[in-house]
């Protein structure tokens, strides 16, 4: 259960670590976190090549064009996300995650006419309301929330039907990345305009570590996710959006209307709801906690 605190808990903190970048664009973080993501991957790879190499050889077209589809859908989902830790909607970004799970069963239902017990329907009309709520206050649909939350939804979706374990399938998503990232980074090299190498030495390490914090709670997620119940794993995903919560309000100061407490009332209550039936039954679909490389 630890490993599972642990990872929860990085991925929270995480929203430290990306806000150390005010002044790259959001889309320059974003390709170095997937270039040096693929090389600390391929390392762990390299280096237990002999049991690996089994995997990667059973990868055929199919499975590369299904996972292509979840790169595009991570990449979205970690552009917003940086993008929301370094334009002030930290609070936002931590609605996504709250809501993610509820969305995952909503997909549930829509693709795969699973059918929902009756607390899990309560939880998701408590949800609902609170986004409704929560688009009267702020005058317009919590966008980033939402994207976030549709983003990793569909991600768990896609990653439902993937056959790679979690670390070859996310280096498989990396190297789908890489070369349009690593395109861009080289063009803006050759402007002059990309921070890598133009910036403070400090900034140059923090980019190519992002790899490495990309990297370590997704394998401590991954030895969780084997020794603790679904059920369990799925209290412990609300670590990681506490934290982010917690930060946006109080350490970045980011406004928190009555209004705004009122609609992630209504959020967390369907939450709470929802774990709490979940635990009741310890069952849950094989992909309501998806895999977890998002933040």
């Amino acid at each position: 259960m630890w490993y599972g605190v642990a990872a929860y808990t990085l991925w929270g903190l995480l929203t430290l670590y990306w806000r150390l970048f005010p002044n790259v664009p959001a889309i320059q973080v974003l390709c170095h976190r997937i270039v040096w993501s693929f090389v600390v991957l391929a390392a762990i790879i390299a280096a237990r090549w002999p049991e690996r190499r089994a995997v990667l050889q059973s990868v055929t077209p199919r499975v590369v064009s299904l996972y292509a589809v979840a790169a595009v859908l991570i990449g979205v989902n970690w552009f917003l996300y940086v993008y929301s830790v370094n334009n002030g909607f930290v609070v936002e970004s931590s609605l996504g995650y709250f809501i993610t799970p509820l969305v995952n069963v909503l997909m549930g239902v829509i693709v795969f006419r699973e059918r929902l017990r009756q607390m899990q329907w309560v939880a998701v009309a408590f949800a609902f309301s609170g986004v409704v709520w929560l688009t009267i206050a702020y005058g317009t649909l919590p966008w980033i929330g939402v994207a976030l939350a549709a983003s990793f939804g569909s991600y768990g979706l896609v990653k439902k039907a993937a056959p790679l374990p979690s670390l070859e399938g996310l280096a498989l998503e990396t190297a789908v990345l890489l070369v349009p990232a690593g395109l861009y980074l080289v063009a803006l090299h050759l402007r002059g305009a990309g921070a890598f190498l133009h910036s403070r030495a400090g900034t140059d390490m923090l980019l190519v570590a992002g790899g490495v914090v990309t990297i370590v709670p997704l394998l401590l997620f991954a030895t969780a996710v084997r020794r603790i119940p679904l059920s369990v794993v799925g209290v412990l995903q609300y670590i990681a959006p506490t934290i982010q919560f917690l930060l946006g309000v109080f350490a970045f100061q980011e406004p928190f209307t009555r209004a705004q407490l009122a609609g992630f009332g209504l959020v967390w209550l369907g939450l709470v709801v929802f774990a709490v039936d979940g635990m009741r039954l310890r069952s849950s679909s094989p992909w309501a906690v998806a895999d977890q490389g998002a933040r």
